[in-house]
């Protein structure tokens, strides 16, 4: 019988979930705390954890990174919809997956049921994936912005340049550098890809350049790193600015001089890799705080791909939303066709915070809560199912253009009410900038550019 571990400070809660899974034949013991958790974690074997992301004593990315040196077992993380990009971020950090609160039992159960078949999506300790397999499936978006990243990927695949891909959690940084890959002349080599973000300062320098036996207490062999695993290849470095900055430098060495040294060695291997980065923070930023070492920047720098939040590719939603329509009737064998008017207008307009990974979480849970051939509201969380109700109220204002008519005109108001009407404005659209510029009068690089003036981080 699995075992679960389940960690909440809700002991109601704790109770009713427990008495659900044991009706569906798990073994259950719960903690209120992540230390309690922890404690139970190194006394006896468990097969998952299922863990509430705010708790007493720390939060749900402090209490992953503990268990991970502990254990792989999967994590499941339970949270608000106020959480989603920190959950998103959870799981680059090697959260199997995570669901959100209210919990639907039926969802819980499906999620379990996975996490217990498959093995969680981080396999080492350090972050590293698998490499990746032939034929990876993906759909090609038909905004402006997915033909304009094509034609950008097509053009910079050939080469052999350093790349910087730019974008918020989500949004496909790491299919971009696949791609890249894919269409390189490497494309027969090793694709290998590390999130930087779950390297501590001691792991870095062993997962990225390797050791030999003896370099430190508890190395009983050598261990191969990364670059020398991707020999001949291409590297994705995800989350290059949470790099130790003693880790940047080695890093700088074997982009320059081709080489690796592994710690306690003295002897250079050299390797041919190809190395893609990706952040999601600006990096330009980050050299002017004296976080990131400007040289790298510029070494890594070669070439620069943004790739745009969901909330700002139109269409491309309801396209995105229809493929992961289609994996999910596969997983869950059902036969959802599509979604109703609503469902599929609330889609658009919602913001998408937690991009493509939060879009693929509510279609699947939507599939499995569907009672008919269509996605309705019902099956979609409140706050996505709200959002139908937006365009009725400006209705009698739209143009037959179909445009939105803009709330107010920025154009009219002085500077020292500028900066409060933006700031109002994208607190009534969820921070949907483009949304914004359209009810504000104004085009969405100008707006850009009165963000950056008015030092507003969104």
């Amino acid at each position: 019988m699995p075992r679960i571990l389940l960690i909440d400070d809700d002991p109601s809660f704790c109770l009713m979930l427990k008495s659900f899974l044991r009706r569906q034949q798990y073994e259950v013991e719960t903690a209120y705390s992540a230390n309690d958790g922890l404690r139970q974690l190194k006394a006896g074997a468990f097969d998952l954890i299922l863990t509430d992301f705010r708790l007493p004593d720390k939060d749900g990315l402090e209490l992953l990174s503990q268990v991970r040196v502990l254990s792989d077992i999967p994590v499941i993380l339970m949270t608000h919809y106020g959480d989603i990009r920190t959950a998103v971020k959870a799981i680059k950090m090697g959260a199997f997956e995570y669901i959100t609160k209210p919990i639907n039992p039926d969802e819980t159960l499906l999620v379990i049921q996975n996490a217990l078949r498959r093995k969680p999506p981080v396999a080492t300790e350090a972050g590293a994936v698998e490499p990746v397999a032939a034929g990876f499936q993906f759909v090609q978006g038909q905004s402006l912005q997915a033909h304009e990243i094509e034609e950008v990927i097509t053009l910079i695949a050939p080469t052999s340049m350093s790349v910087i891909i730019e974008g918020e959690s989500g949004t496909g940084k790491e299919y971009v550098a696949r791609m890249i890959h894919e269409r390189s002349k490497r494309q027969n080599k090793p694709f290998l890809a590390i999130d930087c973000g779950a390297l501590s300062k001691e792991l870095a320098g062993s997962e990225l350049f390797g050791y030999v036996k003896g370099a430190f207490t508890g190395a009983m062999q050598d261990k191969r790193g990364q670059f020398e695993a991707a020999d001949g290849g291409t590297l994705f470095l995800d989350e290059i600015g949470n790099l130790p900055y003693e880790v940047q430098v080695k890093l700088l060495r074997a982009l320059q001089e081709r080489t690796v040294k592994k710690l306690g060695s003295t002897t250079d291997i050299e390797v041919d890799v190809r190395v893609l980065a990706a952040t999601n923070e600006d990096l330009v930023q980050a050299v002017a705080r004296g976080d990131f070492r400007e040289d790298l920047y510029h070494r890594l720098n070669e070439f620069k791909i943004l790739v745009p939040p969901l909330r700002e590719r139109g269409d491309d939603v309801l396209l995105f939303a229809t493929h992961f329509m289609q994996q999910a009737n596969h997983e869950l064998e059902r036969n959802v066709k599509g979604f109703d008017a609503a469902a599929d207008l609330a889609l658009r307009e919602y913001s998408w915070p937690g991009n493509l990974r939060e879009l693929k979480n509510v279609v699947r849970r939507a599939v499995l809560l569907s009672k008919s051939e269509e996605v309705t509201l019902q099956e979609l969380p409140a706050e996505i199912a709200s959002y139908h109700a937006v365009p009725a109220v400006a209705a009698p204002a739209v143009p037959s253009a179909a445009v939105p008519a803009p709330l107010m005109d920025l154009r009219s108001v002085t500077e020292q009410n500028e900066k409060e009407m933006i700031l109002q404005m994208l607190e009534k659209v969820r921070y949907n900038k483009s949304k914004a510029a359209r009810l504000l009068n104004i085009d969405r690089k100008t707006l850009y550019n009165k963000l950056k003036q008015y030092k507003i981080e969104v």
